[in-house]
């Protein structure tokens, strides 16, 4: 099983993540957490190129296949092999990310992306993808603060250094990819309390293995 979160920059991902992981532990479910870009070794040092401030001038093309680079080694060397062997997987970002960020926001023609994960992914798709919906100006509000306490890295913020109206594009890219497919994805307010938020997620995800039983 695959689960991935989405969301702009400051929606919580990273505390909702630790809050499924609690949940699974607490059911006796094997799982383990990942993220993208970085999911690898190689994958860091990818990473440290696509989220490095001082790299602005990275063409959108360039962007798109590092992005997809790192996700053919995510995919080989780690995600199907922890699948494999019985672990749930629960990714920071994954495939959406680059329709959203690359597709609708930086204007790749979102048909191409679609054909690079077709050749990405092989069928891999995730079972559920939850999209921690915020204002992207409270959003940014809460990263840079993130940034100021050093919770988060002041290496890792060429995202952050976008305009709002950047981030105002990738939350309706994928407020348009959820209303596309409303069966994996599911919307989550992420302007609540972070407890309330994951009330949201458990919610689901229990509603989810009932089913699956």
């Amino acid at each position: 099983m695959l689960i991935t979160l989405e969301g702009i920059e400051g929606s919580g991902k990273t505390t909702q993540i630790d809050h499924i992981a609690a949940y699974f532990q607490k059911s006796g479910l094997e799982y383990i957490i990942t993220k993208e870009p970085g999911g690898t070794v190689l994958g860091e040092k990818i990473r440290s190129i696509l989220l490095d401030p001082g790299n602005s001038n990275i063409h959108p093309m360039t962007e798109l296949l590092l992005y997809a680079a790192d996700r053919v080694q995510h995919i080989k060397e780690f995600i199907t092999p922890m699948m494999d062997a019985g672990n749930i997987v629960i990714c920071d970002r994954f495939c959406d990310s680059t329709t959203v960020y690359q597709g609708f926001t930086r204007g790749i023609d979102v048909s191409l992306i679609q054909r690079l994960n077709s050749l990405v992914l092989e069928g891999l798709a995730p079972d559920i993808t939850f999209v921690l919906d915020l204002d992207p100006e409270i959003g940014l509000k809460r990263a840079w603060k993130q940034i100021r306490d050093g919770s988060r890295s002041e290496s890792e913020t060429r995202f952050e250094n976008e305009k709002l109206q950047f981030h105002e594009s990738v939350r309706n890219g994928y407020l348009e990819l959820a209303r596309q497919e409303p069966d994996r994805f599911v919307v989550v307010n992420a302007s609540l309390d972070p407890v309330k938020v994951s009330e949201q997620i458990l919610e689901h995800l229990e509603k989810y293995f009932k089913i699956q039983k």
